[in-house]
């Protein structure tokens, strides 16, 4: 029975490698998001796909790695934008994982998988037989080599999946008119991390991505003689890039660290961008303002530079002063993720006279943008401050729901549709959080 059990375990161990964990940190900025959709637009284009359906989303964490993980988003791991040294780059990273979308490889995993798994549950039943009739060394030997094979099957199947996501890219590329030197200097960063983890370089076996090597050689062959090879960067996106590079850095990293590669000498408008967020992480208010003053006084009506001093503003203990820049802001470009900063300071304001004004803007955002919990949190303390219970514990359903928290979604829901008139549109919603939740708690109950 333990010798069965591990082998079910290294089964388990395959179907594991074959999803990358969700577990980390997103990172939700509006300006990231847009320019994010703006950066990649053109190749969602050519990889036949809406892009309105796709997403390119940030997460916190600082290896140079993206992947996609069921439905048309696309996740860059915040390292990967810092090691990044130019628009391009990025776009050839993000082609590449448009091909894993496209080419339905997550959705295939499954049989990489099942062909593994077929193989190992082959060896355990000539491996039980072999020790049934008396060679238990043998019937080791043939479980183990089984094991074995099934893994190196699995690794073949993953390195196919990559090699075709690759040539894939480099189609979207083209058609979109980007060069691929980009891709081509990205993945010579791979090699050169892969140089100082002493991969071995002359064969990609036992590994579930060629070498970088490997395919730095194929591609170069089809970038190079395409008619966008020498084509040079968007200069407007190249400047956007850096700005959304700066920004990121000055969020994730250690202020110290972001004052070494941003110092006061620089002057520019991404360093201003990243000086702000170490300072206000540093608790230096006045420095962080300093630097949000110093980028509007270049760009008064840029709403990203105008959330910024807003949300230090409303982080510093000043609601009331933040509320007027992001006011402005919302004005401008009506983004979802600002508008709930916005509400965020009118709340904190303890001014009931901006309540209605919070709640307003707070069911224009959720109606564009559902996937906010706080956003939802916020809207139930709106609801709950003028005495409605039962939206306020609609809106908290909603934020459950959205964390996954069914139980609590389903005690919240139950709440509110004893409050709400039958038939309305918020106790049909109630209704259907209630009714999805009960599913979700009832099959994780079954799968216990």
């Amino acid at each position: 029975m333990r010798r069965l059990k591990f082998c079910a375990l290294a089964i388990a161990a395959l179907a594991c490698m074959a999803r990358p964990a969700l577990a980390q940190q997103i990172l939700r900025d509006a300006e990231t998001e847009s320019f994010m959709a703006d950066m990649s637009g053109q190749l969602v284009k050519a990889a036949g796909m809406e892009p309105k359906n796709v997403q390119v989303m940030v997460i916190n964490d600082p290896e140079i790695n993206a992947f996609v993980a069921g439905g048309q988003y696309v996740w860059v791991h915040s390292g990967l934008i810092a090691q990044a040294d130019n628009v391009n780059q990025l776009q050839g990273v993000v082609a590449h994982e448009l091909g894993h979308i496209e080419g339905g490889h997550i959705i295939r995993s499954g049989e990489g998988i099942k062909e593994a798994t077929s193989v190992t549950l082959l060896s355990l039943v000539l491996g039980a037989a072999a020790i049934a009739a008396g060679g238990a060394e043998a019937g080791m030997g043939i479980m183990g080599l089984g094991q074995q094979a099934a893994m190196t099957k699995f690794l073949a199947f993953s390195r196919g999946q990559e090699s075709s996501a690759d040539l894939a890219g480099a189609r979207y590329l083209s058609k979109a008119g980007l060069s691929g030197k980009g891709s081509l200097e990205f993945f010579k960063k791979l090699q050169n991390q892969e140089y100082r983890l002493a991969i071995p370089q002359d064969n990609s076996y036992g590994r579930t991505h060629p070498l970088s090597g490997e395919r730095i050689n194929v591609l170069r062959e089809v970038y190079s003689v395409d008619p966008a090879w020498e084509r040079p960067v968007d200069l407007a996106l190249e400047q956007r890039f850096e700005r959304i590079k700066a920004k990121l850095i000055g969020f994730v990293s250690e202020p110290t660290q972001t004052l070494q590669k941003y110092p006061e000498t620089d002057q520019s408008m991404p360093a201003h961008y990243a000086r702000a967020y170490a300072w206000h992480k540093s608790a230096y208010p006045q420095k962080a303002l300093a630097e949000a003053d110093a980028l509007l006084a270049a760009a008064p009506d840029d709403p990203y530079f105008l959330e910024l001093k807003g949300q230090i503003l409303l982080e510093s203990g000043r609601p009331k002063d933040a509320v007027a820049p992001l006011r402005e802001a919302v004005k401008i470009t009506n983004q979802p993720l600002i508008s709930v900063l916005l509400s965020h300071a009118l709340i904190a304001t303890e001014d009931e006279a901006n309540f209605a004004e919070a709640e307003q803007v707070l069911r224009l955002a959720v109606q564009r943008d559902r996937e906010n919990p706080f956003a939802w949190y916020q809207l139930g303390v709106v609801y709950e401050r003028r005495g409605d219970t039962p939206r306020a514990a609609l809106a908290t359903a909603e934020r459950y729901a959205m964390m996954g928290e069914h139980p609590m979604a389903l005690r919240s829901a139950d709440g509110a549709m004893q409050g709400l008139k039958p038939g309305t549109v918020d106790y049909l919603r109630a209704q259907d959080i209630a009714m999805t939740s009960r599913a979700a708690i009832e099959q994780q109950r079954k799968k216990r």
